[in-house]
C-alpha cells in the first residue's frame, strides 16, 4: 500500500530561530492521529535545529539538495554523509529550480538519487513540464524522459524507496494549479512509465503533486487515485495553513 506523504519545501526561507518556532507550533497542532507522513525541507543552515525541534514527533526532516559524493574538494556543497550525521531522513532532488538556475541534468540528478539511496536517505525526485511543453502537447514526453533518466539503473527494491514529486513548472509559485482531473491524468501517465520500468512495483511508489497546493485545493487533489501526497511550497511556510493540508490527506 502506498504511503501518503505531505512534504513542505521551504526553499531559501527561514532563519534558525524561525525554523524552531514554526516546528514547535506545527508539533502542537498535530494530534498524533495523522495517518500521513509529514516531512519538512528546511534550508541547510537550519537542518540541525530542525531535527532537534521535531524530536518525539511524527515529523521528518529533508534537505533541499545534496552533492553525490561522501566528501572531497567540492566547495560549498553538502554530502549525504553530513546529512545522515545530522539525522536528516529525506532529500529533495531535481527540483525545477535546480534544473533551471543551476543547469542540473537528468544524468546528474540520477547520480544524486543513487547516491542518496546508498546512504539510506529517501530521495524526493522532482519532475515536471514547463508551460510551453504542456501547450505543445509534450507533457508526457518531458515527464517520461525525466522519470526514465532520473531513475535509470535502479532495481525494483531501490525504486520503491524513491518518492516522485510531479510539479508542473507553470504551477509552481504562480498561484495556478492543475485541476484535480488534469493532475490525476498526468499522475496516471507517470505511473504507467514507472510500471514499464519496474512492473508491479510501480503501484507501491508514492507520487506527490506539487504545484501551488494549498489548504483550499488539497482535499480535492489528494482524493485522486494516483495522487499520494504533496510537495508544498509557499503554503508550508505557515503552520496553520500547512496543518490544513496535512488534515486534507487523512
Amino acid at each position: 500500500m502506498r504511503k501518503t506523504i505531505i512534504a513542505g519545501n521551504w526553499k531559501m526561507n527561514k532563519t534558525v530561530e524561525e525554523t524552531k518556532s514554526m516546528l514547535i507550533e506545527l508539533k502542537k497542532l498535530m494530534t498524533g492521529k495523522e495517518s500521513v507522513e509529514v516531512v519538512i525541507g528546511a534550508p541547510f543552515t537550519s537542518l540541525e535545529s530542525a531535527v532537534k525541534a521535531v524530536e518525539g514527533s511524527r515529523i521528518s526532516i529533508a534537505a533541499q539538495n545534496m552533492y553525490p559524493k561522501s566528501s572531497g574538494a567540492y566547495t560549498g556543497e553538502i554530502s549525504p554523509e553530513m546529512l545522515k550525521d545530522l539525522g536528516v531522513e529525506y532529500v529533495i532532488l531535481g527540483h525545477s529550480e535546480r534544473r533551471e538556475y543551476f543547469k542540473e541534468s537528468n544524468e546528474f540528478i540520477n547520480e544524486k538519487v543513487k547516491c542518496a539511496l546508498s546512504y539510506g536517505l529517501t530521495p524526493i525526485l522532482c519532475i515536471g513540464e514547463k508551460l510551453e511543453d504542456r501547450e505543445n502537447g509534450r507533457t508526457l514526453e518531458v515527464n517520461e524522459k525525466q522519470v526514465r533518466e532520473g531513475l535509470a539503473n535502479l532495481t525494483n527494491e531501490e525504486a520503491v524507496k524513491v518518492i516522485v514529486a510531479y510539479e508542473p513548472v507553470w504551477a509552481i509559485g504562480t498561484g495556478k494549479t492543475a485541476t484535480p482531473e488534469m493532475a490525476q491524468e498526468t499522475h496516471k501517465e507517470i505511473r504507467e512509465v514507472l510500471k514499464a520500468m519496474f512492473g508491479d512495483t510501480s503501484e507501491e511508489i508514492t507520487i506527490q503533486y506539487g504545484g501551488s497546493m494549498n489548504a483550499k485545493n488539497a482535499k480535492e487533489l489528494l482524493a485522486m487515485n494516483d495522487i499520494d501526497g504533496g510537495l508544498v511550497g509557499g503554503a508550508s511556510l505557515e503552520a496553520g495553513s500547512f496543518i490544513e493540508i496535512i488534515k486534507a490527506g487523512l
